[in-house]
């Protein structure tokens, strides 16, 4: 049974990319582990809502963590979603290294093409 929210996460890379996501994110975004895993997850955003999500995740990044973002995003067919909600934070490994972020919400709604 799949869990009642979504949980995705990604790396430091300079283009991050995904490395996490449960059942209901991969259900959500309509992707599979394998193409989960090797999408830059900024491709999670149409091209005109990644400027505001970068602003977020810089801001993650200052405070440490996000805990009511709301915005749109799109799954790999290109239906659109509005997410509401969210909480982000950072991923630090046992020695405090900053090692990605993650995210958990489970509000969601599909918006018209």
């Amino acid at each position: 049974m799949a869990a009642p929210f979504v949980m995705p996460s990604h790396g430091t890379q300079a283009d991050p990319i995904f490395n996490y996501g449960n059942t209901t994110t991969q259900t959500l975004f309509e992707m599979d582990w394998a193409t989960l895993t090797a999408l830059p997850s900024r491709y999670s955003a149409e091209a005109l809502h990644r400027d505001e999500r970068q602003q977020l995740l810089d801001d993650v990044g200052t405070k440490g963590y996000s805990d009511n973002y709301r915005g749109i995003r799109i799954s790999a067919t290109g239906k659109r979603f509005y997410i509401d909600s969210a909480r982000i934070w950072m991923l630090l490994d046992d020695a405090g290294k900053h090692v990605g972020q993650a995210a958990s919400f489970s509000e969601w709604r599909m918006l018209p093409k």
